[in-house]
């Protein structure tokens, strides 16, 4: 019997075992129970599944992502302060406080803690508040450090990784795209089962836009496919300062309104649905998204507000008429510098 070929560190132990039968297989090949009968699984009582923000972050991997500079990491950061002081999560939900590991892979801890003092606003530092600024992939040690803290702290409630390309394990030889994708995750969901912890992962999206925000999601569908539930905040428009799209094994489909306050970085929830808060102004909407993605063309513009592709065109033409907007060669707009409006 030969071993399957190109199988990634951390990957189930099941795939070493290929096709034997139940009767044959080594119980002590598989890391946890896995071969049931029918009668056996309908008879067994399983727990809930544990939620650090109810409704929306449960046991298992979540993938948070977002454009660059859209607030992902604001978020993240606001959500496990949250979580480990208890409070409410989104400025609505209420969480139970417990132990919150937070990975800040790329800020500095000077950055660090700038942004948790925005963040708390003058509120008490929460003790139960875990922060560290570098850890190895996950096949280089990184595994170790993340189990090592869950052993130290049996009540923890949530585990933030911000962000995955700074642990990911590197590609096996060999593996394809979507193998390499599948495997980054893979330790992750071995050490959420394991534990039964919710763990937020901070990544990013593509340049290019989609009607179906999961293929939105940086990198191949190993990614998504892998992970418990996937999260990606867009900026929004009208009332709503972004919208968080979310689907999941546990979560269901959804999609939340969400206003971003820039005096203490904190994200709220909207109440109803996120529709209620998207129905405003076109023109700010584009004026909104162009502020961040200057040299965007209507194509871009319309993937990522929400507008249709006609309207935005529309709407931009008479934008250029009017001075609010300009526009390169390509057909791409900026909303103009008013620190260089004396030089036009």
């Amino acid at each position: 019997m030969t071993a399957t070929p190109n199988v990634p560190a951390g990957t189930p132990h099941l795939h070493s075992v290929p096709n034997l039968t139940p009767a044959e297989t080594p119980v002590k090949a598989l890391p946890h129970k896995a071969w049931w009968t029918a009668a056996e699984l309908m008879t067994t009582d399983f727990p809930e599944p544990r939620w650090a923000v109810p409704g929306v972050f449960a046991e298992g991997v979540s993938l948070l992502c977002g454009p660059p500079k859209v607030g992902k990491s604001w978020l993240s950061l606001g959500l496990g302060l949250t979580v480990a002081a208890g409070g409410k999560a989104f400025g609505t939900i209420p969480v139970q406080a417990g132990p919150v590991l937070y990975l800040a892979l790329e800020d500095t801890a000077r950055r660090l803690k700038e942004r948790i003092t925005t963040l708390l606003a003058g509120r008490p530092v929460p003790e139960h508040m875990h922060l560290l600024t570098d850890c190895p992939p996950m096949d280089q040690g990184g595994v170790s450090i993340i189990t090592g803290w869950l052993d130290a702290h049996p009540d923890a409630r949530m585990i933030v990784i911000d962000v995955l390309t700074k642990i990911r394990s590197e590609a096996v030889h060999g593996a394809s795209a979507y193998q390499a994708d599948y495997a980054a995750i893979a330790p992750l969901m071995d050490i959420a089962q394991k534990y039964a912890i919710a763990i937020v992962v901070v990544h990013h999206v593509r340049k290019q836009g989609s009607d179906d925000f999961l293929a939105t999601v940086s990198g191949t569908n190993g990614l998504a496919g892998a992970a418990d539930a996937t999260y990606v905040l867009v900026r929004g428009r009208g009332q709503a300062d972004g919208v968080l799209h979310m689907t999941g094994r546990d979560v269901g489909e959804a999609e939340h309104a969400l206003t971003f306050s820039s005096e203490d970085g904190s994200w709220t929830m909207l109440p109803g649905p996120a529709s209620d808060h998207l129905t405003t102004n076109t023109r700010a909407a584009i004026l909104r998204f162009l502020r961040d993605n200057p040299i965007s063309g209507p194509k871009v513009i319309a993937q990522n507000t929400g507008l249709g592709e006609p309207n935005v065109k529309a709407t931009c033409r008479r934008m250029l008429e009017s001075g609010e907007l300009t526009s390169d060669a390509k057909g791409r707009y900026s909303v103009p510098d008013p620190n260089q409006a004396h030089l036009v």
